[in-house]
């Protein structure tokens, strides 16, 4: 915490139990950060020093951005703190809440735009501190603990949970899903993974249930999941509630637009039935395979730039959090504030009734990786995906990777069948290959047409089709690497063939640098990409430069022609997330 003094654990009492979050308590994280100035010998969680008079003239004032859902109990702690003139080091903390989305916030602070203006971030996630750069050199944000949790499952109105078994039966997440989706008769909604953790989390959970379950095909039921979602997503978790039918009327039962149910987070279920009425309240299952949980990290933004007296107040504002009264104050809204098992009133207040596992520990939060091939998978399926796959066939390609018994074409091989998985069947797959004179005097040779997965022709589909070439794939004894004119022959078949409403993009895989002294120029190549590049119909080039013989540097420039993104791998292996990562960025950039 750079500056930060630490407790002073004769004059402060020990923190309550606090939410989990990656495996550590928040009472350790709080008990960590909990300051007051070296010399003043106080507790910072007792009774507050008493100055006399008004604090008005001497207030630290602290502007908090919050997530929706709790920035009304962080607003209801901040008026307290000020009736009751909450001080810190002896000055009063005049607190400002926000409502702000998390993504937004998250993008805001990763891409430097603007300046923020606050002092504190409490998203509802550690995914959104993922997404600014949690260590970066940046280091825009510095976590100081987590106040709060919230478990995701997902809420049903009662005749939907009812036909489903609810509350005896449970489900598994793919289980789950699975029967909501059944028919048209239950409709299911998200909020978009890409702006809310809950749905982020919740799709990241089934697709890491579903491959456990599925085996090899787990990822296309993964995938055929996330798709059917993708039709009736919402933008925010907020957005979301408001699709749920609002009666019992069959106008409001059959409206195609209603939801019977959602993917939600325990409070957004506590919140919505707390004025909802029993008639309209939601009933919840909490999957057998663990929920993923909110878990509200409370972090001080560009702490580098805060003031002493900011940077105490903030924490001293944190620490209201970890008394009785402040515990208490965030059950009444909804959230979970321990490690131990929940309050049966919240839960029942959320609609969560036994033998229901709602109090089964958190799951394991998703990785970095998980995370990244969940919103790569993602962006496929909300635009679905017309892909060139390009694979570089060059002698070079069956030297062997270093602590593995198989050469890099066989581990690449593996990498695009298991990447090939995650496309449904609406999807765009074609493939070439490519050496130096491959084919006659060209360097390039297209195995399989650009097309439909699901398209039948003869006895298999696209699907067929594309695996088995992925499969057959072989280096050429003697073949060099001929780069720059098979990129430039791919990309303009790309742009000439571009399919309105897909994420169109080339992927090229190379494992050496360009080694045709006939072809076309590093420099000329990029003037005609750039040339042929449309902001209105955009193609990115995916480069993948694999192994320590290939050139980070020109696949980045080639790339960037485009704006597409250049990636190195020291393992082949890697080539699954890394497509998934750069498909992922380029759609977020629309």
């Amino acid at each position: 915490m750079g500056r930060h003094s630490l407790p002073d654990e004769d004059g402060a009492d020990a923190p309550g139990p606090r939410p989990r979050s990656r495996g550590r308590t928040v009472a350790i994280a709080t008990a960590l950060v909990l300051t007051v100035a070296a010399g003043t010998a106080v507790a910072v969680r007792s009774d507050l020093l008493s100055f006399g008079g008004s604090c008005r003239d001497h207030a630290v004032q602290l502007d908090v951005a919050a997530a929706p859902d709790i920035a009304p109990a962080l607003q209801a702690a901040a008026d307290d703190a000020r009736e009751k003139e909450v001080t810190s080091d002896g000055s009063c903390i005049d607190v400002r809440v926000t409502a702000r989305d998390s993504y937004k916030v998250a993008d805001e602070l990763r891409t430097g735009k603007g300046d923020p203006r606050y002092e504190v971030w409490v998203p509802d996630s550690e995914l959104w501190l993922q997404r600014v750069g949690l260590g970066s050199k940046q280091n825009r944000v510095t976590p100081a603990g987590n106040i709060a949790s919230s478990p995701v499952g997902m809420a049903m109105v009662p005749s939907a949970a009812e036909s489903l078994g609810w509350p005896k039966k449970t489900y598994s997440w793919p289980e789950l899903t699975g029967a909501a989706m059944k028919d048209d008769k239950l409709r299911l909604g998200a909020a978009d993974p890409a702006r809310s953790a809950t749905g982020l989390l919740a799709l990241a959970k089934l697709s890491t249930s579903a491959r456990k379950s599925g085996g090899k095909g787990g990822d296309t039921q993964a995938a055929g999941m996330a798709k059917a979602l993708s039709s009736r997503t919402s933008d925010s978790d907020s957005q979301l509630v408001d699709t749920l039918a609002r009666d019992a009327s069959g106008t409001e039962q059959g409206n195609p637009r209603r939801n019977q149910a959602l993917i939600l987070s325990e409070q957004a279920a506590f919140a919505h039935n707390a004025s909802a009425g029993e008639e309209n309240s939601l009933d919840m299952f909490y999957p057998e395979d663990g929920s993923p949980r909110l878990d509200y990290p409370y972090t001080l933004v560009q702490e580098d730039e805060l003031s002493t007296d900011q940077s105490r107040a903030a924490l001293r504002f944190m620490t209201l959090f970890s008394d009785d009264e402040g515990r208490a104050l965030l059950e009444e809204h909804g959230f979970r504030t321990g490690a131990e098992d929940p309050s049966a009133k919240l839960v029942t207040a959320a609609g969560g009734r036994t033998p229901q596992p709602y109090a089964a520990e958190a799951s394991e939060p998703p990785t970095e990786k998980e995370l990244q091939e969940t919103l790569g998978m993602w962006t496929i399926t909300v635009q679905s995906a017309r892909l060139s796959t390009v694979v570089d066939v060059s002698d070079s390609m069956g030297e062997f990777v270093p602590g593995q018994n198989r050469s890099r074409m066989e581990v690449t091989k593996s990498s695009l069948l298991q990447a090939l998985a995650g496309f449904t069947d609406q999807d765009e797959i074609g493939l070439w290959e490519f050496a130096t004179l491959l084919d006659g005097e060209r360097d390039y040779r297209k195995l399989v047409p650009t097309q439909r997965l699901g398209d039948r022709k003869g006895d298999g589909t696209q699907r067929d089709r594309v695996s088995r070439a992925f499969s057959d794939l072989a280096p050429i004894p003697g073949g060099a690497t001929g780069l720059y004119d098979t990129t430039l022959a791919a990309y303009k078949e790309a742009v000439s063939s571009y399919a309105s409403g897909k994420f169109n993009a080339v992927v090229v895989l190379t494992d050496g640098v360009n080694q045709d002294p006939g072809s076309v120029s590093r420099s000329n190549l990029i003037k005609q990409l750039e040339n042929l590049s449309d902001a209105k119909r955009p193609v990115p080039l995916i480069a993948i430069a694999v192994g320590p013989n290939a050139d980070k540097e020109e696949v980045v420039q080639i790339a960037e022609a485009t704006g597409g993104s250049g990636h190195q791998v020291d393992d082949p292996a890697q080539i699954h997330a890394v497509i998934l990562k750069a498909i992922m960025e380029a759609g977020s950039h629309g």
